[in-house]
């Protein structure tokens, strides 16, 4: 069984710590792999209908997640899209990425904050402690994801991928 995520912010940086009782390599493969981020990538609700993956430093990954929740209210049929650019990858260890909403051309929206993200994929005995610290232009950069949810939607997310990452083994 995985851990509970434990979230903390420091500064202008969003760090969150959980521990997936799976291999360090199979964790790594979940975010590095578009067949496999199609299965646990967003909130529960939520598909990937779009997922576009060129898992390389300077590489992109352009994606459109979709509520497909009837239960979720106005959030019923709304798309989110997202863009990664890939800085440095570590087999195995570690992966650093700039994190940008975006639009369906994976043109940067204006207006809203992106991050930098820095996720270390760290082996314990057979489990893997996955470490995302995530770091804004500033404190109000940051607050404006946490009130848009960021912490219970990223909660969700990595729910999935422990699910999901039960059914690669």
């Amino acid at each position: 069984m995985s851990s509970p995520m434990i979230s903390k912010v420091e500064g202008q940086e969003l760090v969150l710590e959980r521990v997936f009782n799976a291999p360090r390599d199979l964790v790594f493969k979940a975010f590095s792999e578009a067949e496999h981020l199609k299965h646990w990538w967003g909130p529960r609700g939520w598909i990937l209908t779009v997922c576009h993956v060129d898992f390389r430093p300077e590489g992109i990954w352009h994606y459109c997640m979709k509520c497909i929740d009837e239960n979720q209210g106005d959030f019923f049929g709304m798309e989110s899209w997202g863009k990664a650019v890939y800085k440095e990858i570590v087999e195995g260890e570690k992966i650093v990425y700039v994190d940008y909403f975006s639009d369906a051309e994976g043109n940067e929206a204006v207006g809203m904050p992106s991050s930098y993200i820095t996720m270390t994929f760290e082996e314990q005995e057979g489990r893997t402690k996955l470490t995302s610290r995530s770091k804004y232009d500033s404190v109000e950069a940051l607050q404006a994801v946490l009130d848009m949810g960021m912490e219970q939607g990223i909660t969700e997310t990595w729910n999935r991928l422990a699910e999901h990452l039960q059914s690669m083994k």
